[in-house]
């Protein structure tokens, strides 16, 4: 009985042993946008996750900057990586990546697949009214490699006719988007964009007033509750490296797809959940007309 044991106990050992030797490691690289802190907050949880729903696999966040995206997918040091929508595309056209799932944002409780960008001037200034008022302005966007922060608003300039590099007194970048609406408020310049629901939000909080805001170019989409300047786009995407197969792929979409606004993991990275990859090609045209990301000089 005791050499029955003590074999039981062996071959359990070996079992552990073996599960914990094929265990893969899978990095996901992060756009911490607001810094690795932050993004180690709100992602860390998803990692786990996605460890706990696909035993033998351990998923581990890895937070990076603007400029350390696109090295990272392309010398394959992660394997997924979660970046704005524009950079995704810029990743597919240049390095293969492969869109996974598509974020379910969570914006004042409204679970949301799409964003847009927003034009702002001060309320009180009459003399920008439109988009032809623009000419001659001083204009404030986040980052020229910001989605919602700079390159919808920047498609719909030109689709306006106006070159805000030309035709516009100054383009100055903020670097974030509650900075650029501060300029605006605090006239530092005369005209911003910043991605859809800043305003909401920061209004939210007491940082300003909606009524001291004017919307330029308002555009109204169908349930989508926020105020907008520019046509939507699908929200962020999970995405694969060219190394990951379709079926570990396959396997992350359908955990991710199980992810409920109560999970630990949702609330952590503030969203609804995710859904399948949406159409990315609204965002490679822009990029296409705007000579940028996959498609800039």
């Amino acid at each position: 009985m005791i050499k029955r044991i003590v074999v039981l106990l062996w071959l359990g050992c070996l079992v552990c042993f073996a599960t914990t030797a094929v265990a893969k490691e899978y990095r996901i690289g992060v756009l911490a946008k607001n810094g690795p802190v932050k993004a180690m907050t709100m992602w860390q949880e998803t990692g786990n996750y996605l460890s706990a729903k696909l035993p033998g696999n351990v998923f581990t966040v890895v937070p990076l900057d603007f400029d350390a995206v696109f090295p990272a997918v392309k010398d394959g040091t992660v394997d997924f990586f979660l970046a704005n929508s524009s950079m995704f595309v810029t990743a597919k056209v240049k390095y293969g990546a492969r869109a996974v799932a598509t974020m379910i944002n969570s914006r004042q409780g409204q679970p949301l697949k799409s964003f847009g960008g927003v034009i702002i001037t001060l309320s009180e200034n009459d003399a920008i009214n439109n988009m032809s008022d623009l000419k001659g302005k001083t204009f404030m966007a986040v980052k020229k490699s910001s989605f919602g922060g700079w390159q919808m608003a920047f498609k719909e300039l030109l689709d306006a006719g106006i070159d805000p590099a030309k035709d516009c007194a100054k383009l100055d970048f903020g670097g974030k988007h509650d900075n650029v609406v501060l300029a605006v408020l605090n006239e530092a310049v005369e005209v911003g964009t910043v991605r859809t629901d800043t305003l909401e939000r920061m209004a939210a909080t007491g940082a300003l007033e909606l009524d001291e805001i004017k919307i330029i170019n308002p555009q109204k989409h169908v349930d989508f509750p926020f105020l907008c300047s520019t046509a939507l786009y699908p929200e962020w995407p999970l995405a694969r490296t060219k190394s990951v197969s379709e079926e570990l792929a396959a396997q992350v979409l359908a955990a991710l797809k199980q992810l409920t606004p109560s999970d630990t993991a949702a609330q952590k990275a503030k969203i609804m959940g995710w859904t399948k990859a949406l159409d990315y090609g609204p965002v490679e045209e822009l990029q296409k007309k705007l000579k940028v990301g996959a498609f800039s000089k």
